[in-house]
């Protein structure tokens, strides 16, 4: 009878801990379409999350921590309400509990995204640099930054400039590339699909797949001109994606971008 009993509890133990490592997987799943608003890079990929713990069925806790001690507040709350919000996406997740780790604001951002405040509501002295803001400076850059990687991949691969400023955006979907041209053309895309009330190049806002920040349609002639306007803006970043992660890793020993977090099934 103890035997039978504790093998259906070893059974259960086991059907339990299996789905805990799904429900993790799917939270990891949702924290790796949360980026860095100035590298727009995976938080994952990057290294930030340290944990992930289940505190019960439908309740997820998750830890980050960032390359410096002094990261800027705005881009760390960013980062933190974003990371809330996707987990609160998935439709098991009742609460979520975003807590950032050696940071010379962390009582400010982890009381401030609990209580779902926005940002100039926790730093006051910081006027004009509310959320939505934020968002939208750097969604136009992440635009421009991944449209010029699609852009010369086009071009590298043979594509004639007057082809690149005609094509629509359904045929751009539709068009047979290699493994790197779709997976830029996807990240492209996904960025172009920006709400209409962030970015003005939203879905709808033109028939043609690449077009300005402002919703212009870009002109065979001056394609190279543009392509080099906007480079500053990948450099920029790669820029500053090679000195976080030396930065995480100086501060932080053995610490690798996409590392796996402790994942923890339950608390």
């Amino acid at each position: 009878m103890n035997a039978r009993h504790d093998a259906e509890g070893h059974e259960a133990a086991g059907n339990e801990a299996t789905g805990n490592e799904a429900r993790i997987a799917e939270v990891r799943a949702a924290l790796d379409r949360v980026t860095d608003p100035e590298l727009d890079e995976s938080v994952v990929d990057l290294g930030f999350i340290t944990a992930i713990t289940l505190t019960a069925p439908d309740e997820v806790d998750v830890a980050f921590r960032l390359p410096t001690y002094w990261c800027a507040a705005n881009f760390s709350y960013l980062m933190a309400s974003d990371m809330r919000e996707a987990v609160l996406g998935l439709p098991w997740v009742r609460r979520a509990v975003i807590l950032l780790d050696d940071h010379m604001y962390v009582a400010e951002i982890n009381d401030g995204i609990a209580q779902g405040r926005d940002f100039t509501e926790v730093f006051p002295a910081e006027d004009g640099q509310d959320l939505s803001a934020i968002r939208r400076n750097f969604a136009l850059k992440s635009f421009e930054r991944r449209q010029e990687m699609l852009l010369r991949h086009l071009l590298a691969a043979g594509q004639p400039s007057e082809t690149i400023a005609a094509i629509s955006l359904a045929a751009l979907e539709a068009l047979k590339l290699d493994a790197v041209g779709t997976t830029l053309r996807d990240r492209y895309i996904e960025r172009r699909h920006w709400p209409r009330d962030v970015m003005t190049v939203g879905e709808g806002a033109s028939p043609f797949a690449f077009v300005t920040r402002d919703g212009e349609r870009l002109m065979p002639e001056t394609l190279g001109i543009y392509l080099r306007h906007i480079r500053r803006i990948g450099l920029n970043a790669e820029f500053n994606g090679a000195l976080c992660r030396g930065l995480l890793a100086s501060r932080y020993p053995g610490t690798t971008a996409a590392a796996t977090p402790d994942f923890i099934g339950a608390g």
